[in-house]
């Protein structure tokens, strides 16, 4: 007979952790959301405005990023467009570039801001503890260099990108590695022809390993509540690590002094019910008291990441107000760096 495997860890709906140490990420919760959790396949062509590319950025390491084109570009120089380099969330366990939930959004996003977006795949942990997920991400940054030096080849970008306009944003913990790859471009001696204009961090994972207020009172959601914040982190953070780690407490005393970074301007998007608010709020005010030049965009009654929720956005009339507002809070930043 052939022995079953033990499940050691899980994180109901989303992961489990076999005691083999390997990892199946197969959707279990309700059967009506499993599509937001499904691949979309790019498209060259364009549909509804916008087509998508996959494009392998290192063929040693398999590293890849996606990127939507808008349709109707400028011909002339002088009418580039902006990139939007992007870090998926998930708790640094799940999720994937091309899920429906990023698909759905970006690809409006593209379209609206007018800009060219380049979401990286990030690799995941167990298997892939950080910092693996801010290598990706900076490896991606890297590549946006090398192509604007003509090292690398990539038509879309090349032919119709303004490197010297490139914004990262991320969403949940996609938010932190929004601002790691910041700090560490402002570390760089050289980033070639590319400025970095803007870091949109939309609902970061930042946190305390002591609760705060609103981690204890605020509602717990599907796409956030407390064992899912303390699974994912588990899993998620180097072995030993607690939740004060640099990565996920950036103005915590761990971290480099917040006053001591280069960082370029900051679009701050909180969610007025969000679990991590409390510490959301700490790491704006800590910027605003490092005199970082940061704007701050709350979406009131919302809760984690509810942007990426279709069905919400499709039968919550508050939601989808908020969802507009949220990205036409993005589209203007951008608009104006």
């Amino acid at each position: 007979m052939v022995r079953q495997m033990q499940m050691v860890d899980e994180v109901p709906g989303w992961l489990r952790v076999y005691e083999d140490g390997s990892v199946d990420r197969t959707w279990t919760g309700p059967p009506e959301a499993k599509f937001m959790a499904e691949p979309v396949a790019p498209h060259e062509e364009f549909i509804d405005g916008v087509a998508v590319r996959d494009v392998v950025t290192d063929r040693k390491s398999g590293r890849r990023v996606r990127i939507y084109l808008p349709e109707d570009i400028p011909e002339a120089d002088s009418a580039k467009l902006p990139v939007i380099l992007h870090f998926h969330g998930g708790g640094f366990c799940i999720s994937q570039a091309d899920w429906f939930m990023y698909y759905n959004t970006y690809t409006k996003l593209a379209a609206s801001a007018r800009a060219i977006c380049v979401s990286a795949y990030l690799r995941l942990a167990p298997e892939n503890r950080l910092p693996a997920a801010m290598e990706d991400a900076y490896a991606a940054l890297e590549w946006l260099i090398s192509v604007a030096r003509g090292e690398s080849r990539e038509p879309w970008l090349e032919e119709h990108a303004d490197f010297s306009r490139v914004f990262l944003i991320g969403d949940s913990s996609g938010g932190n590695v929004v601002h790691e790859v910041a700090r560490r471009a402002g570390e760089a001696e050289d980033l070639g022809p590319v400025r970095l204009a803007g870091a949109i961090p939309i609902h970061p994972g930042f946190v305390r390993a002591e609760r705060s207020q609103s981690e204890l009172e605020q509602p717990e959601t599907p796409f956030l509540n407390r064992a899912m914040v303390d699974k994912f982190l588990s899993l998620g953070l180097p072995e030993g690590a607690t939740r004060d780690h640099p990565l996920t407490c950036p103005m915590g005393r761990a971290a480099p002094a917040l006053e001591g970074l280069r960082l370029p301007p900051v679009l701050f998007c909180v969610a007025e019910k969000d679990l991590v608010l409390d510490t959301e709020m700490e790491f704006y005010k800590a910027m605003k008291a490092a005199n970082k030049e940061v704007e701050l965009l709350v979406s009131r009654g919302m809760t984690h990441s509810f942007y990426l929720n279709k069905m919400a956005i499709d039968t919550d009339p508050a939601t989808a107000e908020e969802t507009d507002r949220l990205m036409a809070g993005v589209t203007e930043f951008i608009k104006k760096h």
